[in-house]
């Protein structure tokens, strides 16, 4: 049996165009049915365009983008490849639900511009790819993921800089503004990014995610920075312009993040707390300043 995703996707595909033929005949056939007995041949046709036909077909950007989505959902514990449907919403957690791929830890997933952290978003996603497909396809699979992406780059740029870029959009649009999944983000220079799921969201998550990840995003930061300073005293000429403008990005990132560190440090000494049955518009006002913006 096949391990790669564009296999499966092929066989989608040919379900899905099958699914479409199929009912495109039967509408087309109800048509003939009430053309006839109303009379109207010489009015109407009972050919239906393919816009209108209640069904549609594969796209293949979108249903990568419903793959990675339901991934970030099996990291976060939402759904189990272990278990049928919806596996976590509030409530009492589970660990017995979650054999094959354990939800992460702490609920946060950072997402930076390179791989900072152990549970670095991208390295979650490709550990999912992995597990569930096999590691002898990764890489084809990344690459085909990729490809479907769209972008410049290797494949694991390419997904590092969908989840940066694009994946937060995509995932308000199918939630209809209304995200199960919530970005602190300190910024447009990507100072520091990370996913948590509101359902699993307890008071103390905003003192972990400035202390476990803030802190120490903001020391890679000073530290990176130093080394680049250091690096510009016996540069060429060349070297100089390269180093100069990584020096400008590191700067701009350590001011952004220093922002964005003082409001968190305000609303997680607030230790705030969120009930679910509000929905997702009044819980995410209470976080509405270190929170992605809602468009």
């Amino acid at each position: 049996m096949s391990r790669l995703i564009a296999d499966k996707y092929k066989e989608w595909a040919m379900e899905c165009d099958e699914r479409f033929a199929k009912l495109k005949a039967n509408e087309e056939e109800l048509n003939r049915i009430f053309i006839e007995i109303y009379g109207l041949g010489d009015e109407l046709t009972p050919e239906v365009e393919d816009k209108d036909v209640t069904v549609r077909r594969a796209d293949l950007q979108r249903e990568i983008k419903s793959l990675i989505s339901y991934a970030i959902g099996c990291i976060f514990g939402r759904y189990s490849l272990d278990v049928e449907g919806l596996c976590y919403a509030g409530g009492a957690w589970d660990d017995s639900k979650y054999k094959t791929i354990i939800p992460d830890r702490d609920n946060i997933l950072p997402i930076c511009d390179d791989e900072y952290f152990e549970d670095d978003i991208v390295g979650k996603f490709i550990n999912f790819v992995e597990v569930v497909y096999g590691k002898e396809t990764l890489e084809e699979n990344l690459k085909f993921i990729a490809s479907a992406l769209g972008g410049k780059g290797t494949a694991r740029e390419v997904i590092r800089a969908y989840f940066l870029n694009d994946f937060y959009a995509d995932h308000l649009k199918i939630y209809q503004k209304r995200p199960i999944y919530w970005m602190f983000d300190s910024g447009k220079k990507n100072g520091f990014k990370a996913l948590i799921y509101m359902h699993r969201y307890q008071p103390d998550l905003l003192a972990r995610m400035r202390t476990d990840y803030v802190h120490e995003q903001q020391e890679r930061y000073r530290t990176q920075t130093q080394a680049v300073e250091d690096s510009l005293s016996d540069a060429t000429a060349s070297e100089r312009v390269k180093l100069n403008k990584q020096l400008e990005k590191l700067r701009a990132q350590s001011l952004e993040i220093g922002a964005f560190e003082e409001k968190i440090h305000h609303l997680a000494d607030m230790m705030i707390p969120i009930d679910l049955d509000d929905g997702v518009k009044v819980n995410y006002a209470k976080f509405e300043e270190v929170l992605a913006k809602i468009k």
